[in-house]
């Protein structure tokens, strides 16, 4: 009898870590809105942020009378993943903000006032209540250091690709939009260390356009260096979408990424503010990979090619798919 009773007790405690996510694992997913490595970000955390907005914030109201918290609730979370992402970065790449410019900016505090409730889109509402009801001298910090990493690579980083691009739907009994087609694209170049190869040839015969060996030092395109491309190591298939404005999407393996490639070019315009704070914000990708962030599904899941949430994996503004088989550095 004991012998039977042995393993029911055995199966009921695997079943228990399961279900509250893995014994010895580190911290649980249950209470948790994110858990970064060893850190934990509770949901009541992320909730008392979201009651004060809706206290203090006449624009959380407005989107809490348009049943769109939801939209304040993913920013905050975003917020909070790249602050703990940025902090770690900094730390290692010994990056400190700004000391005067902090306190000048904090002195003359631009997020004093409330966001204005007129004219403004509803994603970006969220954004900018959420800058609100954190901590100030928080948000300024990471800003700062957002814009300090990005400094610092944007003449070093270089990324090298093959591309290919889905610029039109699948009709027929069995239609596909371009987001799938992409995305089963990015799959099929992903499944070996050939296959980008083949599909990259075999769209090329097609007439799609398509690239081999294709270089883009950040410093040269700036923009663009605030894509998912130059976020992932080499043998990694990714497909995104480089402008809300045109339905193209861009299939790419990365086969270089270089941290250490000074690029000089006197005619290129030194990047705004806000491209080497994108910039620093997308080098950030490998240290929320390597963390394993997890998210509560009740602010939805991590985009990594957004570097934002998305409500679902359905909604993601792409893929990001290691290549089988090819070796990752």
């Amino acid at each position: 009898m004991r012998i039977i009773d042995r393993p029911r007790s055995l199966l009921a405690l695997l079943a228990a870590c399961l279900l509250l996510g893995g014994c010895g694992s580190g911290p649980s997913q249950v209470g948790s809105a994110i858990i970064f490595g060893d850190r934990q970000i509770t949901v009541d955390q992320v909730q008392d942020l979201l009651d004060k907005a809706v206290q203090e914030q006449p624009a959380a109201q407005q989107l809490s009378r348009q049943h769109k918290l939801d939209l304040l609730g993913r920013e905050l979370v975003r917020q909070l993943v790249i602050h703990e992402a940025v902090t770690r970065a900094a730390q290692r790449d010994g990056l400190v903000p700004d000391r005067a410019l902090l306190e000048d900016t904090l002195a003359d505090d631009p997020l004093a006032d409330p966001v204005s409730t007129t004219g403004t889109d509803p994603s970006r509402m969220a954004q900018q209540i959420a800058h609100r009801v954190r901590d100030h001298r928080e948000v300024v910090t990471d800003q700062l250091l957002l814009q300090a990493m990005g400094q610092k690579y944007v003449d070093r980083l270089a990324v090298t690709f093959d591309y290919t691009s889905v610029v039109s739907d699948d009709g027929g009994a069995h239609p596909v939009d371009r987001r799938d087609k992409a995305i089963g694209r990015a799959e099929r170049m992903a499944a070996s260390p050939e296959a980008a190869a083949e599909v990259i040839r075999a769209d090329a015969a097609a007439g799609e356009q398509t690239g081999v060996g294709e270089r883009v030092p950040a410093s040269q395109a700036p923009d663009l260096a605030t894509m998912v491309p130059f976020g992932v190591q080499p043998g990694t298939v990714v497909a995104f979408r480089p402008s809300q404005e045109q339905e193209v999407w861009i299939v790419a393996v990365v086969r270089e990424r270089d941290l250490n490639a000074p690029v000089v070019d006197d005619h290129a315009p030194a990047p705004s503010a806000g491209q080497l704070a994108a910039i620093g914000q997308r080098l950030l990708q490998p240290y929320v990979d390597g963390a394993g962030v997890r998210i509560n599904p009740r602010y939805g899941v991590w985009d990594p090619v957004a570097m934002d949430l998305a409500p679902s994996s359905a909604e993601t503004a792409g893929v990001v798919v290691p290549v089988k088989g090819a070796a990752q550095s």
